[in-house]
């Protein structure tokens, strides 16, 4: 298992500001607006950038992903809930399920090998790639 700051195999790291890498700083930006405008972000958007172009370990990508829901959710809520657009009922049941869901998910994540972790999302992600063009 790799450490936060160890990098994917043949992986580099650039250093800029405080020791921080700055695709770190233009994966948020891009997660953050997808995040805003489509309702997804962390791991749909973050992880592959964070695994192909940050170089990160599929695993600790999913980690960096989830430390940056948060922030995200409250600044999109602020933002539509200024809007009168969130339901407070239907929302508070929703992240209700999502707890559960999210200890029992991120109990997975530290036990699922790297490669399987990375084929699991990948077939994640081109489900609903095409469940999204079939319904579109």
């Amino acid at each position: 298992m790799t450490t936060p700051t160890q990098l994917a195999p043949g992986a580099r790291r650039r250093r800029l500001l405080f020791g921080l890498d700055p695709r770190l700083f233009a994966i948020g930006i891009a997660g953050g607006i997808l995040s805003g405008l489509l309702g997804v972000g962390g791991g749909v958007v973050m992880v592959p950038l964070l695994v192909l172009w940050a170089g990160f370990a599929q695993r600790d990508a999913h980690a960096m992903s989830l430390g940056a829901i948060i922030p995200i959710s409250l600044a999109s809520v602020i933002t539509y809930g200024a809007a009168g657009k969130v339901r407070p009922a239907e929302a508070l049941l929703l992240a209700a399920g999502s707890i559960v869901g999210a200890r029992l998910g991120a109990g997975a994540l530290a036990r699922i090998g790297e490669r399987p972790l990375k084929l699991v999302f990948g077939l994640f992600l081109g489900a609903v790639a095409l469940l999204m063009l079939v319904r579109s």
